[in-house]
């Protein structure tokens, strides 16, 4: 076997609280880094999430720039970008492709609905890899696996339907949409305006990717149908791949970062490790306060099952079922900030746990493994408790920007600097943390598992029907 080129690329990863840039080479080490954080959503409207101004752009701008002025290599090394930006997200531009309106976050209640114009210069509709695409190429391209929700795509071709019906129930007329590439097609190459403000040289190609959660999946090194990837993210879900669109209501079909691959996706929680963010922050201080390494060791102090404390992960409600609240039940005055700590990263491993086995009966699949990634996946005590609860071994990446490096191990293999995604995979992904199961634990946890799931139905009914 030859050896890889030699060579670097460069990887967006465009998530919903922050953006991340990455310098890598053929082997998978990083050269420079930077991290930049989004500014709050905006809320105009009840139900409507957007991201200010031009956050998205504005990060992505302030991260490349960041991140090459860190990198010590020879940029005309650089062979490539690999653009990964969150999925579930609307972008309304106008005809010289700046944006409309504020983008529209995945959270947003416009999303799940046909598009409606808002806004008289608004002339084409896109994602938000589209449009970050635009700005850096200056083509209407888009990546295919990043179209999800509500467009006029044919899910087995990975293009645009051919039924003039889809068009009028999404609001959308051809017109108004980018041309679709498959995951590793470029999107353009870096114009002379996006060069100045970003520092990436001129000409380089743009490479399409998929939508972040599926690069996430990638760069996590995801390929056993066996295992799943469990994301602690905003939104956390697990995903285990295939090959074919299935139907299920145990899960849905997501495209996957390799064309014609898709992933099977569980139905998950809409603010997971934001709430751990939440409750952090509620304990914070002018003086200080609670860091999660603090609230993580406190926590390893608690029993399990937390004193009887359980969590309803409802403070983001579902579309279809906007009743819904977050709460926490079940204080007898011995609990204190652990307990409650403990109890919310219980609630996300029951929960989607839970919803786990649902997806895998339905797949009839059994669960070999998990790969944990995300913010997260930096707690022991996280990685102890998914273990114990899911029955099975866990593991996570060494690089901890999962998504980052799935764009780059797009862009490598996009720009030849490897041959297959699994000679790609290969060479630049390596296990970081592996945790066993604890038998004692795992008994302790079905035992709290099976409370869980009689109290929850209980909480969650208090507040059906409810404004």
């Amino acid at each position: 076997m030859t050896a890889p080129a030699a060579g670097f690329v460069v990887a967006i990863d465009n998530g919903s609280q922050s953006t991340k840039v990455l310098i890598v080479d053929e082997a998978g080490a990083v050269h420079a880094s930077a991290r930049v954080l989004l500014r709050p959503y905006a809320s105009p409207a009840p139900g409507r999430w957007e991201h200010p101004d031009d956050d998205l752009w504005d990060s992505i701008v302030a991260a490349l720039r960041a991140a090459m002025g860190e990198f010590r290599g020879d940029p005309a090394e650089i062979r490539g970008v690999g653009l990964c930006t969150i999925r579930f997200c609307r972008a309304v531009l106008r005809a010289d492709g700046h944006l409309a309106q504020p983008v529209m976050s995945w959270m947003d209640e416009r999303v799940p609905r046909a598009y409606e114009r808002e806004t008289d210069d608004a002339v084409f509709v896109t994602t938000s890899s589209g449009y970050i695409g635009h700005r850096l190429t200056g083509e209407r391209r888009d990546a295919a696996g990043n179209v999800q929700g509500v467009w006029p795509v044919d899910t087995t071709r990975w293009t645009w339907s051919a039924d003039a019906e889809d068009y009028v129930r999404c609001g959308m007329d051809p017109s108004m949409l980018f041309e679709l590439v498959a995951p590793g097609e470029s999107l353009g190459t870096v114009t002379p305006e996006a060069s100045a403000v970003t520092g990436l040289p001129v000409g380089i190609p743009v490479i399409a990717t998929s939508n972040d959660k599926a690069v996430e999946a990638l760069g996590a090194g995801l390929r056993a149908e066996g295992d799943a990837l469990l994301s602690l993210g905003t939104y956390v879900a697990t995903m285990t791949p295939g090959r074919e669109v299935r139907q299920s209501d145990a899960f849905w079909t997501n495209f996957a970062a390799e064309p014609q691959g898709y992933l099977y996706e569980s139905h998950g929680v809409r603010r997971g490790m934001w709430t751990v963010s939440w409750f952090r922050d509620l304990l914070a201080s002018p003086s200080g306060g609670y860091s999660e390494t603090d609230l993580n060791l406190g926590a390893e102090l608690v029993p399990p099952g937390s004193g009887g404390l359980f969590v309803a992960l409802d403070w983001l409600a579902s579309v279809d079922e906007p009743w819904r609240r977050g709460a926490i039940v079940g204080f007898d005055g011995t609990q204190g900030r652990f307990h409650v700590y403990r109890a919310i990263l219980e609630a996300l491993a029951i929960e989607t746990s839970l919803a786990d086995a649902r997806a895998r009966g339905a797949l009839g699949r059994p669960l070999g493994g998990l790969i944990v990634t995300g913010g997260g996946s930096a707690s022991d005590l996280m990685l102890t408790i998914l273990a114990a609860v899911y029955g099975v071994p866990v593991r996570t990446p060494a690089v901890s920007d999962a998504a980052g490096m799935g764009a780059a191990i797009t862009a490598a293999v996009a720009t030849g600097l490897h041959r297959s995604a699994d000679e790609a995979v290969a060479s630049m992904v390596r296990i970081d943390k592996q945790v066993s199961v604890d038998p004692r634990l795992r008994e302790s946890y079905v035992a709290v598992a099976k409370r869980y799931a009689t109290v929850l139905p209980r909480v969650r009914e208090l507040f059906a029907g409810s404004d």
